[in-house]
């Protein structure tokens, strides 16, 4: 399903823990690390296709997460020719996603690599929320960046000093553990 631009809609999941280190996850077979992320099936709402996401690549299940934000709108990146189906080549040109932000609320040992019978992953980690971008393949750098920045507004923890500055640190943080997550959801634009 592509719409008229030749995107793929998609979801990206970022999973935080208590100390607000992200998930990241080691593809099969690769030496490249990633944030869970699929296509959003014909009638799936994202939402939707997030939980079916988190449960195929990761084994959790919506009672392990609860929903701390997502991005406003689709963010894109295009996937270079040379990683394009030949059949499809012309018509689809990348993904475009809707990143959403969890927090664990389960235990590591809910976390079950093995839950499809085509694991996305084999090896997984947690590490800091700023996770390095050159540890991601380039076409999709872009996207994670504006991703980790949009939904930083959600956690209240300081960019690592000597990195590069993704938030203007004047931004208001909002402290997560004492609001619901509905009030927490941005209103979509219109």
């Amino acid at each position: 399903m592509l719409d008229r631009e030749g995107f793929r809609p998609n979801v990206g999941i970022i999973l935080l823990n208590h100390q607000n280190e992200v998930w990241w996850g080691k593809r099969v077979r690769e030496h490249s690390w990633q944030f869970p992320q699929g296509g959003i099936k014909h009638g799936e709402t994202p939402e939707q296709a997030m939980y079916r996401e988190l449960q195929e690549e990761v084994g959790l299940l919506a009672e392990h997460v609860k929903i701390v934000g997502r991005t406003r709108d689709w963010l894109r990146y295009e996937v270079p020719d040379h990683f394009i189906k030949r059949e499809v080549r012309g018509h689809y040109r990348g993904q475009k996603q809707i990143w959403f932000l969890l927090r664990m609320i389960g235990r590591d040992c809910d976390v079950n690599l093995r839950h499809s019978e085509h694991p996305e992953f084999d090896a997984w980690r947690w590490h800091d929320y700023w996770v390095p971008m050159d540890a991601v393949i380039e076409f999709k750098r872009d996207v994670y960046m504006k991703a980790l920045q949009e939904l930083s507004r959600f956690i209240n923890r300081p960019q690592p000093s000597g990195s590069r500055r993704l938030v203007d640190p004047s931004q208001e943080k909002i402290d997560t553990e004492n609001m619901s997550t509905q009030s927490l959801i941005e209103p979509e634009s219109e």
